[in-house]
């Protein structure tokens, strides 16, 4: 059952596939024509385009050239030469200003007549084929300007044997004409400029004589018969070669009211006629119209292909009604199959999805530990900066004992010598003991400040933080150790203030250890020396502290800032003074760097990201924050 319904599935997609083949034959005999007939009509409509640009070209000419013979006229050596043509300066000097005419307005030629027609001046004086002493009085435009007008014509030039159009005006001496000025331009540029493109340009006259065309062939040929006074005419004026004016055989067919196709008998090597899309356009003030000739294959390669395209769509047509039968046949037989295979993934999904929710419920458990974990991170990382904090205040007890103890001895002093001042009325000198021991307890309380500071749990919020202050600071809680040790701490401060993104407690005491570390790597130096430089890097601020100790050796440079690495001796240090700096740098989003100097001792060097400030109030407000 199963072999005959596939086999009857077969036959109908080939009858089907017949039907849509001969469906396609007959679309294309009856497509064929009309589409060859709109593509031909098409390319007419370009044609005209170019037809019209081609017009233009030949109008601005003529109308350039036109007003030329008129100006050149109204110049007085003109008419001094006609009433003296046998003044041999004169005429030198008019063939000359001829000349330099010519090539100004890049005309062919420019020429002086008398009223017989005679040249007596002319640009191409000094060629060998000149007009000087030629006779052109039977020329159209010598008559016409003889008579007081503008005199124009077309024609093939007796003595240069070069076509070009002729304008002529009168030269006149108190209203009477004594001579003729014409000027020529030529032809050939514009047939050059034609050439080269897929299409053909003609120009006829009044006698249908192509007098101008891209094919050097068609030059004098005429377009339709002429009559014996047609020739004769064109013979007297010697216009054009009478024995090359042979017709040019050509059919037309209008496409529509502009447009029309053109068949033109051409020589054997081009296959013999040829058919043409032809447009029309007149320039009546010259007496021309201007033809453009399209041929016709590249229409027909078109129609040729577009109806190609048409029979392939009708056939792939075919082919998908001939495909369907079988292809329905076998969807529903994939159906069913799809619909098993469906079953069976939906078991598995459900017993994926019931994995997928115990996998997640214990994701979401490990996330819930893992952020838990993160706070105790967190919370111990405060810890140990301020368990670092207190072991730095216990490394500078010492020399914090001192700092106190000097002021109470003092206090001490002042107040017994003050006490017997008072008892021998000496006022003035117990005065001044009193004012020493407010200025002792300013002090004491100025080394408090700077300490309670330091100890103090910073805030997590970054603000922008003036660094030189904070620098300040903790020079002022190291001042103890610095005296005691006798450093010379060498300052290298900008100008304009140094605003960085940070905390000025933390900073503070990112400096401090920093400064302690210095301090420790110069124990027992005679003259120890801190260098700190603070300068502007681009987008940071960069500060610099310089110890003039050992150095680092390169095994304990790269563990520098691993937690609880540390080169002192048992007892002086936790190794968590440059762990807790470096991650202090990095949450503000700067870089903590160690490295040797050139010559001895250590670098540390602190980069910070420039901060924006509009007021200098927010650095006092983000301190009091903290």
């Amino acid at each position: 059952m199963k072999t005959r319904h596939t086999t009857s599935i077969r036959f109908s997609g080939g009858k089907a596939l017949m039907a849509f083949a001969a469906l396609a034959v007959a679309v294309a005999l009856v497509a064929f024509p009309r589409l060859e007939e709109f593509f031909q009509i098409q390319a007419g409509l370009r044609g005209k385009e170019t037809l019209r640009l081609t017009v233009e070209g030949l109008n601005g000419a003529l109308r350039r050239y036109e007003p030329l013979p008129g100006l050149i006229a109204e110049r007085p050596v003109l008419a001094e030469v006609l009433m003296a043509p046998d003044d041999p300066e004169l005429l030198r000097r008019v063939n000359e200003e001829l000349r330099l005419t010519a090539e100004r307005l890049k005309a062919s030629d420019v020429y002086l007549m008398d009223t017989t027609g005679l040249t007596i001046a002319a640009s191409s004086y000094r060629k060998e084929l000149s007009f000087v002493g030629r006779n052109f009085g039977y020329r159209p435009y010598f008559t016409q300007a003889v008579e007081g007008g503008l005199g124009r014509f077309f024609a093939l030039g007796i003595t240069s044997g070069q076509r070009g159009y002729f304008y002529a005006f009168p030269v006149e001496v108190d209203r009477r004409i004594v001579g003729v000025v014409a000027v020529k331009f030529l032809v050939a540029p514009f047939e050059d400029a034609w050439r080269g493109g897929d299409h053909w340009v003609i120009v006829e006259d009044l006698n249908g004589v192509v007098f101008m065309s891209s094919d050097p062939r068609w030059h004098f040929r005429t377009l339709r018969p002429l009559s014996a006074e047609d020739r004769e005419r064109i013979e007297a004026v010697r216009q054009y070669p009478v024995e090359r004016m042979e017709l040019l055989p050509t059919t037309v067919s209008p496409l529509r009211d502009d447009i029309a196709l053109t068949s033109i008998e051409v020589d054997e090597e081009d296959g013999g006629r040829r058919q043409f899309i032809s447009s029309t356009l007149s320039i009546h003030d010259a007496g021309w119209d201007v033809t453009i000739l399209i041929p016709t294959e590249r229409a027909h390669t078109q129609a040729l292909g577009a109806v190609s395209i048409l029979a392939l769509l009708i056939m792939l047509l075919g082919f998908g009604a001939a495909f369907y039968l079988q292809r329905r046949a076998q969807l529903l037989e994939r159906i069913a199959v799809q619909r098993a295979a469906t079953e069976t993934l939906e078991t598995r999904i459900a017993e994926r999805t019931v994995d997928l929710k115990q996998a997640n419920d214990k994701l979401v458990g490990e996330v819930r530990e893992r952020r838990d974990a993160e706070n105790r991170l967190r919370q111990t990382q405060t810890e140990l900066i301020q368990a670092g904090k207190l072991a730095a205040l216990g490394q500078m007890s010492a020399a914090l004992s001192h700092e106190f103890n000097q002021p109470l001895a003092a206090v001490k002093s002042y107040a017994d010598n003050a006490v017997r001042f008072l008892e021998r009325g000496r006022s003035g000198e117990a005065r001044e003991n009193i004012r020493r021991i407010s200025a002792m307890a300013d002090r004491m309380a100025s080394i408090s400040k700077h300490l309670r500071n330091f100890a103090r749990r910073p805030q997590e919020k970054v603000r922008p933080v003036e660094l030189v202050p904070v620098m300040n600071d903790a020079l002022a809680i190291l001042q103890g150790r610095l005296e005691a040790s006798r450093v010379d701490v060498r300052l290298v401060l900008p100008e304009d203030p140094a605003w960085v993104t940070g905390g000025h407690i933390r900073l503070q005491q990112v400096i401090v250890n920093l400064l302690n570390n210095a301090l420790d790597a110069m124990e027992g130096q005679a003259s120890p020396v801190i260098e700190v430089e603070l300068a502007r890097a681009g987008e940071r601020w960069s500060l610099r502290i310089r110890d003039h100790g050992p150095g680092i050796d390169q095994e304990t440079i790269g563990k520098i800032f691993d937690p609880f690495f540390t080169t002192k001796t048992p007892g002086r240090g936790l190794g968590l003074g440059l762990s807790i700096s470096y991650n202090i740098i990095r949450d503000f989003g700067g870089r903590l760097l160690a490295q040797n100097h050139d010559q001895n001792g250590a670098v540390f060097c602190l980069e910070l990201q420039a901060a924006q400030v509009e007021t200098p109030a927010l650095e006092a407000q983000e301190t009091a924050a903290e």
